[in-house]
């Protein structure tokens, strides 16, 4: 390297930033014990010890018309899950409470779906509405593609934040998804912005990417301005293209959250679905610079139960 790790270190914590072919260095020739440290550095310099706890609600599952190869709830494929409309608000209201009490930050509704029909759409609106004045909790969503209309309806009900995953880089995205484009993703994150809402996308490792393409999205993301992003470490479902995929090696998930957090300093890492493939490494992760926890469950598997990722914060460190 041009740089050593310790130059870029002193450079990230002056504001400084680094390009793609530093980071591509980085990822090539760096110890992996090296850069944990540098990354767990700064991870502490721009966040603290402070953690951010987050969760979801499969609000409404299955059916999908997208064909995204990783997903269990896409129409195109035969993977067994509960597939069911909208759920009721009282339902909504009563996880959202729990997880309240559990100390979590932020509660998510999560839809299945291109979008939400028109009636599903005042349907949430209400649902919103209904959590923000009957819980403090703040209340995030991951509805599909959105208009900059409905952005701002989604802010005017009590909205913080919107949650639209890039999934992987540009240049790999057409592996995994033909039914829309990375473009109108970005479309999406752009409405989103232009409405005044808080935006939350990361993507998926171990989809048959590279490293190159996973620097690619986080360059994008550091690009439109994302400062909240989680990592989610692909699950292979039964039924679905990816079901028979190589799972990828602990290592190589350590290296890209690091490197992500060298892309982006001051970011929300978030530790998502998946991390219990880690095994003994998922602890280790944490060193790797992440600043965001989703706990529970997630949309078709599970995840820990939140008194043991309480747990582990703990033995690490982290002011819960």
């Amino acid at each position: 390297m041009n740089n050593s790790l310790q130059d870029i270190e002193l450079r990230l914590l002056n504001g400084g930033s680094i390009n793609f072919k530093e980071a591509m260095e980085i990822a090539e020739t760096a110890r992996l014990e090296d850069l944990l440290d540098v990354s767990d550095r700064i991870r502490r310099s721009f966040s603290g010890n402070k953690i951010n706890l987050c969760t979801i609600i499969n609000a409404k599952s299955g059916k999908c018309p997208e064909n995204c190869k990783y997903c269990a709830q896409s129409a195109h494929y035969n993977t067994n899950i509960s597939e069911y409309p909208l759920i009721n608000g009282e339902e909504v209201l009563k996880q959202a409470k729990t997880n309240e009490a559990y100390g979590v930050h932020r509660f998510s509704l999560v839809t299945s779906g291109r979008e939400l029909d028109d009636n599903d759409f005042e349907k949430i609106l209400g649902i919103i509405r209904r959590l923000k004045k009957e819980t403090r909790i703040k209340i995030c969503a991951s509805l599909g593609f959105s208009t900059c209309d409905r952005a701002l309806k989604l802010k005017e009900a009590g909205l913080d934040m919107y949650h639209h995953n890039l999934e992987t880089g540009r240049s790999y995205f057409k592996n995994i998804c033909t039914t829309h484009t990375f473009d109108d993703k970005i479309q999406t994150i752009k409405n989103l912005f232009s409405a005044g809402l808080k935006v939350c996308s990361g993507g998926i490792i171990g989809i048959g990417e590279t490293m190159k393409d996973r620097l690619e999205m986080i360059f994008e993301l550091r690009e439109l301005g994302i400062k909240n992003i989680p990592i989610n470490i692909l699950i292979p479902i039964s039924g679905t293209p990816f079901e028979n995929i190589k799972r990828i090696e602990p290592v190589e998930v350590l290296r890209t959250i690091s490197l992500f957090r060298l892309v982006i300093p001051d970011a929300e890492i978030r530790y998502a679905a998946g991390r219990k493939n880690l095994g003994r490494y998922q602890k280790t992760a944490l060193r790797a610079g992440i600043n965001g926890l989703m706990v529970g469950n997630f949309l078709t598997t599970s995840g820990n139960a939140i008194e043991e990722d309480l747990n582990m914060l703990r033995e690490t460190g982290f002011e819960v």
